[in-house]
């Protein structure tokens, strides 16, 4: 009789709790019930003016996360610091990330700039420990078992790795990290938006079921991401709605994934829309002209999707000023493999002929397309002394099928792609899409003393 009297009871809570929240899942409601606190990483991998989308993401990211009730002390932002005071920006102090113009660097934290933006500290901050910290604020995630964590890394990426502004960022090492974040038991769960060329390959069959982390990645692991509210279009592209202020020409305001999860989490009620929500708005904007986009992938523990953003990035009021969310009003897209190409072309464009900006630039521009060509013929010539001539190309070119990693013995990939540097000189962002032939040159079985002697012979 007592039994049946405690079930009775237990049956008139459920019902209770039903009724209070409002047509939510229960599941729902007890997730809400016990989240702690929340926390945020912001990466932004980059330098250099013509990379000015990447920490204006960022920036726009912490202004999102600040308004859903974050706090500093729980956000760590990585960023160079060398925009908002840089000598060419037209609006000193201020950094945009749309045409409309609203500065979104104001009140940022300076945790990790200049040097200390590197993959050691990146890792470190990520499993708490102080004392491998170098620079910086020394902020680390002191997160503990029940809290949420959010990481938002933005830069150039290439198969395998994304970029920092010395060095960079290998998957197996990213993927390691994670997994002892997990067996240290300091979150309950935690979601990660990638954006970066190739993106997808720094997950896609290394980042196991069971971690309770769900991840987005701007592309999937043979392509590119792109930049978006580039420049002023010429005749031949031209910019038709939303396009940035003429003073920035030649850069790009944001990237095309990264906007638009942004906009979308400033247009969103966040308390309601899910992360599945997001990421079903996000990839059809971003391959809404595949001309000019990319594929949007989910990794890990896709469950988690059905969480509110809320959750992660905290609760807003809802703000449609200045946001556009068809996909059809953005201007130029550029490759992000391109940006250089397209700051440097319209900076050439823009000189008086004859001036001597217009002859620095052009020299510039002729060395950087020199460049590109020479990685593209090393590559290509190190292929044919390996492989022979008919074969190279299949080989070097090779994508794996869904579900396999880039490489099997990560080892191998940086080894050897230490050895190309030492030959045939450092990897630019554009050069780092032959990341996928050197990991393909170790997946053949290829020795180290044949590599060596290749890539010696391809640049004496």
């Amino acid at each position: 009789m007592i039994f049946k009297y405690n079930v009775g009871v237990v049956l008139l809570v459920v019902f209770s709790i039903w009724g209070s929240i409002e047509g939510r899942s229960i599941s729902r409601f007890l997730t809400e019930e016990t989240v702690g606190t929340k926390w945020a990483v912001l990466v932004a991998g980059s330098n250099g003016w013509f990379n000015y989308r990447h920490q204006a993401d960022v920036c726009h990211a912490y202004q999102i996360l600040k308004k859903g009730g974050l706090k500093d002390e729980n956000i760590i932002v990585f960023m160079y610091d060398d925009i908002a005071n840089n000598t060419m920006n037209p609006r000193p102090g201020v950094i945009i990330n749309n045409p409309h113009g609203q500065d979104v660097y104001k009140g940022v934290p300076k945790d990790y700039v200049g040097d200390d933006v590197n993959a050691d500290n990146f890792f470190n901050v990520i499993l708490a420990n102080k004392s491998g910290i170098t620079g910086g604020s020394g902020k680390v995630l002191n997160s503990a078992p029940n809290d949420h964590i959010f990481i938002y890394y933005t830069d150039h990426g290439g198969p395998g790795i994304v970029s920092m502004p010395t060095g960079v960022v290998y998957a197996n090492d990213l993927i390691n990290v994670l997994k002892k974040k997990h067996a240290s038991a300091t979150y309950s769960k935690l979601v990660f938006y990638l954006e970066a060329c190739e993106s997808g390959s720094m997950f896609d069959g290394l980042l196991p079921e069971g971690l309770n982390i769900y991840v987005t990645t701007a592309s999937n692991p043979n392509e590119s991401s792109w930049g978006t509210y580039c420049g002023v279009g010429g005749a031949g592209d031209p910019c038709l709605v939303e396009c940035p202020p003429h003073e920035f020409k030649g850069v790009c305001l944001g990237d095309l994934y990264s906007v638009a999860w942004m906009e979308d989490s400033d247009a969103r009620d966040r308390q309601t829309e899910t992360l599945n929500d997001q990421y079903n708005m996000v990839a059809n904007r971003t391959a809404a002209n595949l001309t000019y986009g990319s594929h949007v992938m989910q990794y890990g523990d896709t469950v988690l999707s059905v969480d509110d953003l809320s959750q992660y990035m905290g609760a807003s009021s809802v703000n449609h000023s200045h946001v556009s969310m068809n996909s059809k009003l953005s201007s130029q897209n550029v490759d992000q493999r391109d940006t250089e190409l397209f700051y440097l072309t319209s900076k050439y464009q823009d000189a008086p002929e004859g001036s001597d900006e217009h002859f620095k630039t052009s020299a510039k521009l002729i060395e950087t397309i020199a460049q590109r060509s020479q990685v593209d013929n090393s590559v290509k010539y190190i292929g044919e002394l390996l492989f022979g001539v008919e074969k190279a190309n299949e080989v070097l070119k090779n994508v794996r099928p869904a579900g396999q990693p880039l490489v099997d013995n990560w080892d191998c990939l940086k080894s050897y792609i230490k050895t190309f540097e030492a030959h045939c000189g450092k990897l630019s962002s554009y050069g780092k899409k032959h990341i996928r032939g050197i990991a393909n040159i170790c997946n053949a079985g290829i020795e180290s003393a044949q590599m060596a002697s290749a890539t010696a012979q391809a640049c004496p």
